[in-house]
This record gives structure tokens, C-alpha cells and sequence, in this order.
């Protein structure tokens, strides 16, 4: 039956292309500079949420078949002041002639567009703006409100998206996704990932998010390599406003935000603020998490210039769910977890924890203060200043300021590995002890990023732009309580080391129109990197490397206008990163890790006809070193990744949007692809003899890459102001590693959710919105995420363990708005 529901979901995401209605509007006009009389290329005009187009070198523009519900016609340009005018207006003057007024109010925008991409770059990307992400917001991380765009797929280790929470996009990790806000790098330097834990409700100081799928544009941090999530926060409000949102549900998951703003005060300055807490008992077992965060923005408008200072912290208390589900307790395989408990040595605590708890909440943890405790401060200065009609100089400077420890128990381990002497009693000899730790991390992250933006409003825009940043981390180890001290004191230290890393980046961008119709973009960036790491580790190993690394990251597209409605596009990028912290602490002497290098080529075709709209992208990824694990492990027993010489990524992706009628409306995506790797060797530890079996399995699916992704948002508005939305997302199969083994794998998974917004407007508010939404209303159980680890030891032993994710489950929600 679930092969017959996929096949019939993605057949009707893939028939949206054949969607026909009757159109009854018409637009023509011209946009132009209101203060300089010339024609504003690359406007974009917007007809309700399906029809939309931008202007031509002459900044005209024609819009046909626009659907008759619709009735606001939307005029925007980078650095100008929206126009809106009803449709009914346009319709009536049309040819009309829309004079937009250059604004220092649309700043926030300016200093984003260098590093975003648009409809002429030749890219594939979704824009989610705030409406959006307030529908879908009731406390969940930003990869949970990112869902339902093209490609992606979350988890949550807490099973119900609080907590730690991750993305992948055409299956690649975090590590690999580039994060900015407001052009502001936010990876983690050492491990290139991204923790959205680090910045709980930051969704509620969004104003946008731009998703490039692919190389994308050049950006500042760590190189993109398969993904890049663009953030913009709250954008300039003219009026003073207040909110209240609340929000209630499973899993005792409660959300508060109060959220102000000045509006505009003395024609120049206006202040922002938020302050959340979210606090959630999870799915898992004692998966708790207890978050804390404000958001503080302060802007100054002045005739050419405009000046923003942002500062937003979290802070995050979250009881550790990472160890995962063995598949013995996750199956109800009462053999399978004694056996296990035998291999693991689990003690008497731990066995009656696995056998006895339920199969989708088991947590490994039970000490009481197995937590996560740690602040992540962020500050940013960001400015735009206006030296003629057509330069733009933007300039900002930010500092990230991280610190907090994750805690652990630890059952009888050994002293020496906590630089301790053996604990000597008469003749007894005590070289093991229960302990308690703390593992640190203490660091800096500041930098600057600029750019300086041409426009020649004719032929030719062009960006010139570029960063510099370094971070210093300290990591570091101490004992809080042992039952057997022996020489040491409380928080006795037990390892120390520092790493520093400069990241310096100039890139140059272009658009140029070639011909009426034809457009190409060029876009090549040089980024250097050096790494330093100094000290031992938490298992007494030395740690000292100093590599430098210097890329260029060329990408070129081209964007051809077939019709009025339908526009075509290629383009070819080269991106290079550098290998992360652990592929450099782990490696072996005979196993260096070296930078890897992706080749993406990306075409695709987008149309509007009427009511409806579609596009379709083609993408081939083709890496070369691409970092993976293998199986292999280091003088310690830890994996490491191993640069595999040839892998690829190669697919299709379908996105379309329906106007059925006023009532109804659809959107929806779907992913086919083929994900490899090219002669992949296995490689398993053999205790019992030393060394490794290999096993050469030929051409293998990368892990955690499905073959199909789709998702689809299904909404209906029964009357005004009230909105019914059905959510569904399909996720093929994923394998657990390289192998394609069949038993290690994740399952399928097909979820439905349903979303009910509606907005009232009583006499003594602006708004009241009521909110809920019930996910996985089905009931499906599931695991969206896992690991898998193999050895010999009188036999092959396959250990496999999920991620389950929680049943079906529901949050309310009140927001209030003056």
C-alpha cells in the first residue's frame, strides 16, 4: 500500500507541469527610478503568490493570465520602496508607469543581495519569507520550519524538533551547508557545522531565508559544498508594533515570545527587541530542553547611510539524546539486547534501562545531569552607505562569543586516563573509578565582511565583496567529583588544546544583459584558510598540526528569456573545502585528509501560466576526494573519513504551485536522484586477527542520500482569514553507510501534518492569531536519522542504531499583535 501512495504522490507532484485554468488579467508596464527618470532593470513584479516576473533592460514588463482572485500588484527592487496597487488599478492604466523612490529604509535588503542569488544567476534556490515561517512556528528549530522546501530532509535528536535539530539538503550533512546571517558567517569553524540549538525561536527575528541548492553564489565562512541557507533578520517597520506569541503542546513543549519595536523615531532611528524561552520534556526519554534567547536591534537612518547593531544570544540547557536506539531495543528483540548488553558490558543499571524501557523513547543516559550547558552571544554591526547613484559601499563587522561544557557520568574508568595516579590502599590497588565530567569549549569568533555593489541600471550590475574572520576555540577537560579522587582536586583538569583558524575570501560577481533576452552571470571567489591546533586531547593524544589552504571557486550561469512566461537556465560552479577538525585530530600518520573538491552543473526551465506555475531543475554534483567514512579507525578505536577519489550527485528536481481555485491552493516538490560513490572498499576491524577485512563493493549509494524527496503543502481557505493546510513529506530510502547494505538502512517514511491558522481582528488589536498543528497525524512511526559501526570478534557483530521520531503529536498556539 505505501508503494501505491508514493508512486500516486509523486505522479501527481510531477503532473502539476499539465495544470490548465482560465486567466482573465493583464498587465503592462515600465519601471522606472523615481528620482533619476531611467528604467530599473531587473524589477521584480509580483501578481499574488503564483504569477510573477522581472523587468527587462528597458525595465518593462508584461504579466498575462494573472488568476481574477488576485488583487494586489507587488513592485520591488534591491534599495527602493515596495509599491503595491490593487490589480483592478493596473489593469485599468495598464501600459502603466511604476516610479519607484530610492529608500536608505531597504538597506537590510541591500546588504544581503551580495551574497544572495536571484532569478538571472542560474542557480536553483527557494525564498521562505516571514509569513511563512510565522504560520509554521510554535517554538520548532528552523530546520523543522524548512521542511517542506526542495531537497531537504530534518531530524531531531529529541525526536519532536526542540533540542539539537539538523538539516540535510540532496543529502548533504551540515558540515557541508554554508550558514550566513545577514552576510555574516555562522558555522562552526572547527567542525563546519551548524547547531541550531545555539539560537532557540530564532525564526521569530526572520524577515527571510534564501536557500541555494548546490555550489550557489560566493559567500563568506566555510565553502559551500552542497547547500547554503541565506538568514536575514527582522527588517525595518515604520509604525511601532507589539506581539505576544504563546504557543502549548506535546511533550509539555511550551514557547513564550514578547516581541517590540519602536517604528521610526525622529525620521532616523528605530529599535527592536524579542526575549523567548522554550522548554520541552521531548519524545525521548528525559530529553529535555530548557532554551533562553533575546534578539536587540538598533538601526539609524541617515540620507546615504544607514547603520544596524544587532545583538542576540541563546542560551540552552539540554539533557544529551545523542547516543541513539540499538536496533535490538528499537525491534523489541529481547535476545538481540542481551546479546548486546554482553558484547557492551553493560552494567546491572544500564541492562534494566534497555530491556525495560519503551522502544521508541529508549535513552542511554540516566545520570540526572547528563546535560548540554552552553551560550552562544552574537554581535553585529552592519551598514550600507550610498556614494552615487550606482555605488553601494556596505560594511560590517560581528563578534561571536561561545561557552559551556557538556557533562557526563562515567562508570568505573580508568584513572590514567584522567592524568591520575592509580589510588594505592594497604595492598589493594585501585586503578578504576565512578566519575563525573565536564568537557569545555571556550571561544572567539569575529571578523568583517564588506562588498561594494555597481549598478549601471542598464546592461551591467556587478559586486565586489569579500571577508575576514578568526576564531580561537580552547577545549578543555576537568573532573568535577570521582568517587576515588586520588591526587586530584575538584575540577581537576585532564586535557587541554587550542585551535585557531583565519578565513580570508575576496570574490567578484557579475550580471550582464548579453541580449534582450539573454543574461550571464560570473561569479569567482579566492579563499585562503590556515589551522593551527596546539595540546592534547580527552584521550591523552598529542595534537599539533599547522595546514594552510588556498581555493579558487569560479561559477558562471546563463538565463534565457523563451517567453514572456518562461525563462531557461544554466550554469556551471566549481567549489573547494577545506577537511574539519576531527578528519585532521583523528587521522592516522599513513591517513591525511585532503581538501575536497565539487564540480556542480546546474539547468533548469521555470513557467507561469495563469494560475499555476512550474520549474524543474537538473543538477549533476560531481566530487572529487570526497571526505566519507569507510569502516577505518584510528590508534584509538575512533572513526575516520578517508577521501574516496570519485562520487557524484545527479538528479531532478520538480517544483510546482496551483491556484485550484479562490478556495484551494497547492504547492509542491519532489527530488529524483542517483547518489554514488565509485568502487567503494569497506574496511572492518578484525579483533581477532588484527588489522582489517576489506570487502569491494563497486558503485554504492552514498549514505543518508534517499532517491526520492517530495513533499507537498495543500492548503484551503473555507472563509476569509481562516486557513486549513495539509503538510505531507515523502523520504526514500537511506543507507546507514557506503555499502548499500540492505541491513543497515532507514526505512521509508511518509508523514502528514495538519496546520489550522486563523487571523481575527478585534477592535483592541491589530491582530489575533489562533494557531495549531497536529503532526504526524497518521500516527507514523518512524527514524529519520542513525549510525552503524562493524567489527569481527568471533564473527562479523553489525552494530545499528536510530533516531525515532515521535508519533502523532500536536502544539496550539495564540499570537498577539498590536
Amino acid at each position: 500500500m505505501r508503494k501505491v501512495t508514493t508512486y500516486l504522490f509523486t505522479l501527481t507532484v510531477a503532473l502539476l507541469s499539465a495544470f490548465t485554468a482560465l486567466a482573465q488579467v493583464s498587465i503592462r508596464g515600465q519601471v522606472i527610478d523615481a528620482e533619476a527618470g531611467g528604467p530599473l532593470p531587473g524589477a521584480t513584479v509580483r501578481a499574488g503568490e503564483v504569477r510573477g516576473t522581472t523587468t527587462n533592460e528597458s525595465g518593462r514588463f508584461t504579466l498575462t493570465n494573472i488568476p481574477a482572485n488576485v488583487q494586489v500588484l507587488e513592485v520591488s527592487f534591491v534599495g527602493f520602496e515596495t509599491v503595491r496597487l490593487p490589480v483592478a488599478t493596473a489593469q485599468a492604466t495598464s501600459p502603466l508607469t511604476i516610479r519607484l523612490k530610492r529608500s536608505v529604509f531597504a538597506a537590510d535588503e541591500v546588504i544581503v543581495s551580495a551574497t544572495r542569488v536571484n532569478e538571472r544567476t542560474g542557480m536553483a534556490y527557494s525564498n521562505v519569507g516571514a509569513e511563512a515561517l510565522d504560520k509554521q512556528n510554535f517554538g520548532q528549530d528552523i530546520p523543522a520550519l524548512l521542511n517542506f522546501t526542495p531537497s531537504l530532509v530534518s531530524t531531531s535528536d529529541a525526536g519532536a524538533g526542540v533540542g539539537y535539530t539538523g538539516i540535510r539538503i540532496r543529502g548533504t550533512d551540515a558540515t557541508r551547508i554554508n550558514v550566513t546571517i545577514n552576510g555574516i558567517p555562522y558555522n562552526d569553524p572547527e567542525s563546519q557545522g551548524v547547531f541550531w540549538v545555539n539560537m532557540p525561536d530564532f525564526a521569530s527575528s526572520v524577515s527571510s531565508i534564501q536557500v541555494q541548492r548546490g555550489v550557489g553564489t560566493s559567500t563568506n565562512g566555510a565553502g559551500a559544498f552542497g547547500a547554503t541557507v541565506n538568514v536575514n533578520t527582522s527588517e525595518f517597520r515604520a509604525e511601532p508594533y507589539a506581539e505576544l506569541n504563546n504557543s502549548y503542546g506535546s511533550f509539555n513543549t511550551l514557547r513564550n515570545t514578547i516581541k517590540a519595536g519602536t517604528g521610526l523615531l525622529n525620521g532616523k532611528f528605530t529599535v527592536d527587541a524579542r526575549l523567548s524561552r522554550i522548554a520541552s520534556d521531548g519524545f525521548i526519554d528525559r530529553a529535555s530542553s530548557n532554551l533562553k534567547s533575546f534578539y536587540l536591534s538598533g538601526g539609524y537612518f541617515g540620507k546615504k547611510s544607514f547603520i544596524r547593531f544587532n545583538a542576540f544570544s541563546g542560551k540552552e540547557l539540554t539533557y544529551q539524546s545523542w547516543n541513539g536506539t540499538p536496533e535490538s531495543r528499537l525491534r523489541g528483540d529481547r535476545e538481540g539486547m542481551l546479546a548486546y548488553i554482553e558484547r557492551n558490558g553493560l552494567n546491572e543499571r544500564d541492562a534494566q534501562n534497555l530491556l525495560n524501557s519503551d522502544s521508541r523513547t529508549y535513552n542511554y543516559y540516566t545520570y540526572d545531569n547528563e546535560v548540554d550547558d552552553y551560550q552562544q552571544d552574537h554581535y553585529q554591526l552592519v551598514s550600507s552607505h550610498t556614494l552615487s547613484n550606482n555605488w553601494t559601499l556596505n560594511l560590517n563587522g560581528f563578534l561571536v562569543r561561545g561557552r559551556g561544557f557538556y557533562e557526563q557520568f562515567r562508570d568505573n574508568d580508568r584513572l590514567r586516563n584522567y592524568k591520575l595516579p592509580d589510588v594505592v590502599i594497604g595492598e589493594q590497588t585501585i586503578s578504576r573509578t565512578d566519575l563525573i565530567r565536564r568537557r569545555w569549549l571556550d571561544n572567539y569568533f569575529y571578523g568583517t565582511t564588506f562588498s561594494l555593489d555597481y549598478n549601471s541600471f542598464k546592461k551591467l550590475t556587478a559586486n565586489f565583496g569579500g571577508g575576514l574572520n578568526y576564531f580561537d576555540n580552547d577545549h578543555h577537560g576537568e573532573v568535577i567529583w570521582a568517587r576515588y579522587a586520588s591526587t586530584g582536586n575538584i575540577r581537576h583538569p585532564y586535557y587541554y588544546n587550542r585551535g585557531q583558524k583565519t578565513d580570508f575570501n575576496l570574490y567578484g560577481k557579475l550580471y550582464y544583459q548579453l541580449t534582450e533576452k539573454l543574461n550571464a552571470y560570473g561569479d569567482v571567489q579566492v579563499r585562503t584558510v590556515d589551522y593551527i591546533v596546539a595540546g592534547d586531547d580527552n584521550q591523552r593524544r598529542q595534537h599539533d598540526f599547522d595546514e594552510h589552504f588556498t581555493f579558487v571557486n569560479p561559477k558562471a550561469g546563463l538565463t534565457y528569456q523563451l517567453s514572456e512566461t518562461s525563462t531557461a537556465y544554466a550554469s556551471y560552479s566549481i567549489g573547494n573545502r577545506e577537511p574539519n577538525r576531527d578528519d585532521f585530530t583523528e587521522a592516522t600518520t599513513d591517513i591525511r585528509p585532503q581538501a575536497e573538491t565539487l564540480r556542480d552543473l546546474e539547468a533548469g526551465f521555470r513557467t507561469q501560466r495563469g494560475r499555476w506555475a512550474f520549474g524543474a531543475n537538473y543538477y549533476y554534483m560531481n566530487y572529487k576526494n570526497q571526505l566519507v567514512l569507510t569502516g577505518q579507525v584510528n590508534d584509538v578505536g575512533n572513526g575516520i573519513r578517508v577521501n574516496v577519489p570519485k562520487s557524484y550527485r545527479m538528479g531532478i528536481e520538480l517544483e510546482g504551485a496551483v491556484t485550484l481555485s479562490n478556495q484551494w491552493r497547492w504547492n509542491a516538490n519532489a527530488t529524483f536522484s542517483r547518489n554514488k560513490i565509485a568502487n567503494f572498499t569497506e574496511y572492518i576491524v578484525d579483533y581477532d586477527n588484527g588489522g582489517y577485512q576489506t570487502i569491494t563493493h563497486g558503485n554504492t549509494d552514498i549514505s543518508f542520500s534517499p532517491n526520492l524527496i517530495a513533499a507537498s503543502q495543500l492548503s484551503y481557505l473555507p472563509v476569509k482569514n481562516v486557513e486549513l493546510t495539509l503538510l505531507t513529506k515523502y523520504v526514500g530510502k537511506q543507507y546507514l553507510d557506503n555499502t548499500s547494505n540492505e541491513g543497515r538502512r532507514l526505512d521509508p517514511y511518509l508523514t502528514n501534518d495538519i496546520r489550522l491558522n486563523w487571523t481575527l481582528t478585534p477592535s483592541w488589536a491589530k491582530q489575533l492569531v489562533l494557531k495549531a498543528l497536529v503532526n504526524n497525524v497518521l500516527n507514523e512511526q518512524y527514524e529519520s536519522n542513525g549510525y552503524t559501526y562493524g567489527y569481527i570478534a568471533g564473527g562479523l557483530v553489525q552494530e545499528n542504531f536510530y533516531y525515532p521520531q515521535a508519533g502523532r503529536n500536536y502544539m496550539v498556539g495564540v499570537d498577539l499583535r498590536f
